[in-house]
């Protein structure tokens, strides 16, 4: 099926989605190779890593088809068995507790770093050609693939070349792929604290006028935080000392876990919405956050990546299993509609939620409380959410 020498993909990017992609590919027996302009640090348990993702269950299968979640969750995951929201204008309360789905854990919080270092383990013996340090620097298009230029001079031939080199994706522009994108202005502060009263496995979130706060749970004891602010106030608070810092969350935590102290160093990222117009284009797939950013109040980001690439897997085996063509630009382009409609549906989803509890208008403050409360006394409400976001 292929020239001679040449690939069958060429992924460029090596973050999680790009690892997980590359090693998907080759596990349905594709040559691949993985293109990424920096090697990360390995992950060490002494440094924990301040991004963390709310992986869901879907995912966990995915890594476990891998090869690549046993030696994840036997280095370091936190299950969380509860999560519990609720609205600083008053009203009622959401939970989902996995005792009531009959589940042993809604999912996992899992360091970025330590996702990415076990992907990269993982490469070698699938097969992936990792070439590192190096960058995608140009694109051609010969008919029958994609021909790939990279900065060392190099040039790889592939039948599909992939996006997944995050929300600034070079080889998408080299694609003419067009995105629209919108700046919430906020940004989402995150840092490790530890607090009076023990987490109790369940992630806690609270929506406050400038953005929602969330604790979500640990496997040291800590907490790992996502306080989306202003921009402004997002400055303000990284400049706080550790003794204000904690007594500002203490404050917009409403007290829930006690007294909140900080135990680690913060970052800040600016937030924003952005959408891929279209996910093909000639030979080039774009997926992850090269393709869809979205707002973190679900803790749905990479989950939504992730979901990219088990669709494209899926479409790959069946069509080996059909013994038909896996590239045909039929069935690249069915797999890029249904992944689009699903992200851009997530991605509008959650502004809405986010311009709902931070609107301050009256009627706004009104209603959102109450709509908390009446999706908490209605058992169904809260499976169905859950489901939808496991991925079930």
């Amino acid at each position: 099926m292929n020239r001679r020498g040449s690939l069958d993909a060429v992924v460029s990017g090596g973050g999680v989605v790009g690892a997980a992609c590359a090693l998907a590919l080759a596990q349905r027996g594709l040559e691949v190779a993985l293109v990424e302009g920096a090697a990360s640090a390995p992950w060490r348990a002494e440094a924990p890593d301040l991004r963390v993702y709310a992986f869901a269950a879907d995912n966990a299968a995915l890594f476990e088809r891998l090869g690549t979640w046993a030696p994840v969750r036997d280095a370091r995951v936190q299950p969380y068995r509860r999560m519990r929201v609720w609205d600083a204008a008053g009203g009622g309360e959401l939970e989902f507790d996995a005792d009531a789905f009959g589940r042993r854990e809604l999912g996992w919080i899992v360091e970025h770093g330590l996702l990415l270092d076990r992907l990269w383990a993982a490469l070698p013996a699938a097969g992936v050609r990792v070439h590192c340090p190096a960058r995608v620097v140009a694109l051609e298009d010969d008919g029958e693939g994609a021909i790939v230029g990279l900065d060392d001079g190099s040039r790889l031939r592939a039948r599909i070349a992939i996006a997944a080199d995050g929300a600034r994706s070079t080889l998408r522009e080299l694609a003419g792929i067009a995105v629209d994108r919108h700046a919430y202005g906020q940004r989402g502060v995150v840092g490790y604290v530890a607090t009076e009263r023990p987490h109790e496995d369940t992630a806690w979130q609270r929506f406050l006028p400038g953005g929602p706060l969330a604790l979500l749970p640990f496997a040291d004891g800590r907490c790992s935080i996502v306080w989306t602010l202003p921009d402004d106030e997002a400055a303000r608070v990284l400049a706080l000392d550790d003794d204000a810092f904690g007594a500002a969350l203490t404050r917009a935590s409403d007290r829930r876990l006690g007294m909140v102290r900080a135990t680690s160093p913060r970052a800040a990222f600016p937030l924003q919405r952005q959408l891929a117009r279209e996910y093909l284009r000639g030979r080039v797939l774009a997926l992850g956050d090269a393709a869809h950013v979205v707002h973190p109040l679900a803790g749905q980001g990479v989950n939504l990546g992730l979901r990219d690439v088990a669709a494209l897997a899926h479409a790959v085996g069946a069509a080996q299993a059909a013994r038909a063509d896996w590239a045909s630009p039929a069935r690249l382009a069915r797999w890029a509609r249904a992944r689009r409609s699903e992200d851009t549906l997530a991605a509008h989803a959650f502004e809405g939620i986010n311009r709902l509890y931070t609107s301050d208008s009256v009627a706004a403050a009104l209603l959102r409380g109450p709509l908390l409360g009446l999706a908490g006394r209605l058992p169904p409400v809260p499976r169905l959410l859950w489901k939808h976001a496991a991925g079930l």
